[in-house]
Order: structure tokens, then C-alpha cells, then sequence
């Protein structure tokens, strides 16, 4: 049966009362000398009849719904979806790169330590970061320089200048030409400070790459030879450097004993790690680094999300019927 319109007036008064005045319900039970469990019916009522609406509002360029969903289905702290317009790979990276400068921002305080790594989906990071806590940042791998010039010592240095912090940077490969040469790298004093520093990393920026051409930029620099040997080894994927197999575990192979970075231990046992993936292609990659508890953050765009939850509902589905 539809409120009277003297119930219409109180639901409306409750109703203003908690939501735009921000009273509490034991607060509102008091003045209008009624039950606690009451105030929270007449609410319910309210919502029901539609006197109160409630509308949630996505911020231009970002898709909420998919947002949720990510965070939802991998326990994710943190996941921004934009929406990608068909714009070309650099505005997509730029703009990915500012919503990951937002995401960092928010989330950094001066107690943490901040890890970032080389990756082309990090590009747009540097450029955004207006401002962020004071805190020790960290380079992560080893230097390959972008299409406009950029490596991951300008973008260490720049996120530590806008907040104030102490930049950790060393001059090196991120591939060295065989594992020899990477070993005396890694006993370089700079080097081997900031590796050790990457232990004590809370929050790190990383990127994902496929095991695919194209999709990941070592996997285009090294030789058809290395690329075989990891692909036998089931390498399905990188995170900055560190292989990974197909349900996240680390690959140690001829190649990674190449890599100067960060280990897949180091970062699971880093707090929070937030990723910036582009293509959809990367979806099955991007599942093991999250399966496999190696990222816990996610700023990607609407192609390579939806892909993303295809993806794992494909992985799962088996599991479940073999488990039924």
C-alpha cells in the first residue's frame, strides 16, 4: 500500500535528516522520539518509494562499473578503468600514465618507500605527478630508453622531485648481453645499493608485458634463441623484466639471470604494486601477474579489462568443473 501523505512527510524528514544533514540513525531515533530500528525501516521505505534516489556518478573518461568489477574479481586494492576512445598507443599511454600519477599521489605517504620500474606504460607517470609525499624512490630495473627519450632515470627522478624525496638511480642495461656481464653489473656499488633498497619497497609501479611480439618490449630486443628458451620454460609473460609463468609463478632461465631489476619475490613481498597495462592482447599476462599475487593494482582501459574478465572466467570455468 502507497504512504499516506503524512508518511510521506516523514519519510522525507528522515530521510533529508540522514542524508543531507548526515545524521546518524540513533541521532535521528532521539529528535524525533522513535525506535533506531525504525529510522532504518522508514529509510528502506524511502529508497523503495522513491523519494530518495541514489545515483552514482563515474568521473569523465573512467568506467566505473569495470572498476568495480576488477577490484571485485581479483581482491584488488586498487583498479582505475578508463575508457579508450581509439586514440593512438602514446595519448593512450599518456593518459594511462595520469590516472597511475593520481593513483600513486593518493596513496604514497612519507613512510613508504616507492619502487618504479622501466616500462613504455609508465612513460606518462613522470610528466603527471604534480605532487606526492616525500619519500625515497627507487629504481627498479635497469635503463632502456623510449621512443621520446625516456628511461626510468628520468622518471625515478622526476616523481622524487615533485615530492622532495631522494632519488635512487644507477646507470644500467635492463638486459645485459649474457649473464657474466650481468653479474658484474649487479656488483656495481649504485646498482647493488638500490637493488638491496628494493627490498624495504612498499609501494612499486610496474608494467606488464605478453610473451608475445610486440607486446613486450624484451621479448622484441632479444634473441629468437632466448625468446624460445623462455617460451619453453612457459614463460607467458613479464612484469618489467621478471617472467613469469602462466599461473604467476617466477621463470629462472638463461634469460632472467640476464634481467637487472626486481625479482618476482621482491615484489610480492613489496605492499602494494599497481600495474599500467595497455592491449588486450596482454590479458592472459596480466591474469598471472594478479593470480599469481605479484600486482595488487591495476590502471588499465576498457579493452584490456573486459578481455581481463574473460579471460580468468575462461581459466576458472575448468577448475570449477573438475572440482564439481
Amino acid at each position: 500500500m502507497s504512504p499516506t501523505p503524512g508518511q510521506h512527510v516523514l519519510l522525507a524528514r528522515v530521510a533529508r535528516l540522514f542524508y543531507l544533514d548526515e545524521l546518524s540513525k540513533s541521532d535521528i531515533a532521539d529528535r524525533l522520539g522513535i525506535s533506531r530500528f525504525r529510522v532504518a525501516r522508514l529509510l528502506e521505505t524511502a529508497r523503495r518509494e522513491g523519494i530518495v534516489s541514489i545515483r552514482i556518478e563515474s568521473p569523465a573518461g573512467v568506467d566505473t562499473e569495470l572498476s568495480v568489477q576488477l577490484q571485485e574479481r581479483f581482491g584488488l586494492a586498487h583498479a582505475v578503468v578508463i575508457e579508450h576512445g581509439g586514440e593512438d598507443m602514446p595519448e593512450l599511454r599518456r593518459r594511462l600514465g595520469q590516472v597511475a600519477a593520481g593513483v600513486l599521489s593518493e596513496i604514497v605517504t612519507a613512510d613508504d618507500v616507492l619502487g618504479l620500474a622501466w616500462a613504455r606504460s609508465l612513460q606518462g607517470v613522470g610528466a603527471a605527478v604534480r605532487s606526492i609525499a616525500a619519500c625515497p624512490v627507487v629504481q627498479l630495473t635497469g635503463a632502456l630508453s623510449g621512443p621520446d627519450g625516456s628511461d626510468v632515470l628520468e622518471l625515478v627522478r622526476s616523481v622524487a622531485q615533485a615530492g622532495g624525496g631522494t632519488p635512487h638511480v644507477y646507470y644500467a642495461p635492463l638486459v645485459a648481453p649474457d649473464a657474466a656481464s650481468a653479474r658484474v653489473v649487479l656488483r656495481q656499488p649504485d646498482v647493488a645499493r638500490a637493488l638491496e633498497l628494493a627490498d624495504r619497497v612498499t609501494v612499486a609501479a610496474v608494467g606488464i608485458g605478453a610473451w608475445e611480439p610486440g607486446l613486450s618490449t624484451i621479448y622484441d630486443m632479444v634473441e629468437p634463441e632466448a625468446r624460445e628458451q623462455a617460451s619453453a620454460l612457459g614463460t607467458i609473460g613479464e612484469i618489467s623484466g621478471a617472467l613469469v609463468g602462466r599461473d604467476g609463478h617466477s621463470i629462472s632461465g638463461a634469460l632472467s639471470k640476464r634481467i637487472i631489476g626486481v625479482t618476482g619475490d621482491q615484489l610480492r613481498r613489496a605492499g602494494t604494486v599497481i600495474s599500467v597495462a595497455y592491449g588486450r592482447g596482454k590479458a592472459d599476462a596480466v591474469r598471472a601477474a594478479l593470480r599469481g599475487g605479484l600486482v595488487n593494482g591495476l590502471v588499465t582501459h576498457t579493452e584490456l579489462a573486459r578481455a581481463l574478465l574473460v579471460a580468468d572466467q575462461r581459466a576458472t570455468e575448468p577448475a570449477a568443473a573438475d572440482a564439481g
